[in-house]
């Protein structure tokens, strides 16, 4: 006889019912656990991401920076460490001219200069 508005309509019996609780219980746990992966896996990059520079790289703090960038400026071609000692307005001395040169080369692994030639700096287009 089908099932009218009338009349209650037919219960599960309690095995259906335990195995459908069974089931979503485990769906649940799996949920759960996948749920706690995705936690795991969160703190990680965030903890990864953190180590990560903002953005690109400036020149070091260092007050001869921004006069080596202004004897770029006003120079017409590429410079080499002696040309920039002698802007800077230092002695010719080799602790002078090394200590300029590691500086370009500084700047050159940063990206704000280009090494034209061995030892030849120029600024970056």
């Amino acid at each position: 006889m089908p099932w009218t508005s009338r009349k209650t309509p037919p219960r599960p019996r309690p095995t259906t019912l335990r195995a459908q609780i069974d089931d979503l219980q485990t769906r649940l746990r799996e949920a759960e656990t996948h749920l706690e992966h995705l936690a795991i896996t969160r703190k990680t990059v965030t903890g990864l991401a953190d180590r990560l520079p903002a953005g690109p790289p400036g020149p070091p703090e260092h007050p001869n920076y921004p006069r080596i960038f202004d004897a770029f400026n006003h120079a017409t071609g590429p410079l080499r460490a002696k040309d920039v000692c002698e802007a800077l307005g230092h002695e010719l001395l080799p602790k002078n001219v090394e200590g300029t040169r590691a500086k370009l080369k500084r700047l050159a692994k940063l990206g704000i200069l280009a090494e034209i030639d061995t030892g030849g700096f120029a600024r970056k287009q």
